[in-house]
């Protein structure tokens, strides 16, 4: 468990047996604990192991408060509340409809991820909408003891929502701030179906409007430089849309075209950090598959 401030700390999940991909905050007070995206089923051990190292009880806690829906921040919500029927989950509407019924939810990953489906996420069950609260945005919730406002932020998720705590100044953001590993590189993840550019730089003008101290990243951590890493952020969004938009034109298949995309990102990482650094982005973003959310982006947008 590590400490943000009084009350907030977070759990590194150590997905595929490496740390830095996917980290879990966990918020505690006198109401009860609320975790913030608990992440893949395959992790759910790592998780109770950190709660339990500090004292936390699964009777503890209250709430799920998602930011999206996506098997790596999503995917444990549905075996916790079915062992703990307590435990009430916090998501957009639009994503509300895929936990209580996640039959296409999956349908889709599975088209992504084949046979991979089991080792990376394990199970995905389904939430009882008795215990969904849906949002849209703009709310206030009260989770972990504390107040937290509620922002509709897509861009990386149609689905997507941010929660900032004022108290601490923290705002967690999932991944709409993008990918970054011990202060690095700022990587836009852009998995299909939902990118879209626009909207996600309309979304991280909507969390400096809080004027947030921390930004706290799923992949991963905190991070308080929180201007130069969104200004980063979008940078690199346009530098990849543009090699993507770029690419679209040029030979081979669209598998080829993602492998060239991969390797070239991956290229540009090593010039600014080391490998293992590297490897930590590529798990915890699937490099080959940021080259389909741009191009669907793009051929909607071009009307291709």
């Amino acid at each position: 468990m590590n400490t943000l401030s009084h009350g907030l700390s977070w759990i590194d999940l150590e997905f595929l047996g490496r740390s830095n991909v996917i980290a879990a905050p966990i918020v505690r007070g006198p109401g009860g604990v609320a975790i913030i995206d608990p992440g893949p089923t395959t992790c759910l051990g790592t998780l109770e192991q950190g709660l339990q190292a500090h004292g936390i009880r699964w009777e503890d806690v209250r709430h799920l408060m998602l930011t999206h829906i996506h098997l790596d921040h999503a995917g444990a919500a549905g075996t916790i509340v079915r062992e703990h029927p307590h435990i009430t989950v916090l998501v957009h509407e639009r994503g509300a409809k895929h936990m209580i019924d996640p039959s296409r939810l999956l349908d889709s990953a599975t088209r992504v991820y084949g046979n991979d489906m089991d080792r990376l996420w394990g199970e995905f069950a389904s939430v009882p909408q008795t215990k969904i609260v849906s949002l849209s945005g703009g709310e206030k919730v009260d989770a972990g003891g504390r107040t937290f406002d509620v922002a509709y932020t897509p861009g990386h998720a149609s689905h997507h929502v941010s929660y900032f705590d004022a108290s601490s100044g923290v705002a967690f953001v999932g991944d709409v701030a993008g990918v970054c590993v011990s202060g690095g590189y700022v990587l836009p993840p852009t998995p299909p179906p939902d990118i879209d550019l626009e909207l996600w730089r309309t979304s991280a003008d909507r969390i400096l409007e809080w004027s947030p101290s921390t930004l706290f990243l799923s992949h991963f951590g905190p991070v308080t430089r929180v201007r130069p890493h969104l200004a980063e952020l979008l940078d690199n969004l346009a530098m990849t849309a543009a090699a993507v938009r770029e690419s679209l034109n040029g030979q081979g298949s669209d598998d080829e075209k993602s492998e060239r995309f991969a390797e070239w990102l991956r290229q540009d990482l090593r010039r600014k950090m080391t490998d293992a650094e590297v490897d930590a982005y590529v798990v915890a973003a699937g490099f080959k598959y940021l080259w389909f959310g741009l191009e669907r982006y793009w051929r909607k947008r071009l009307g291709l």
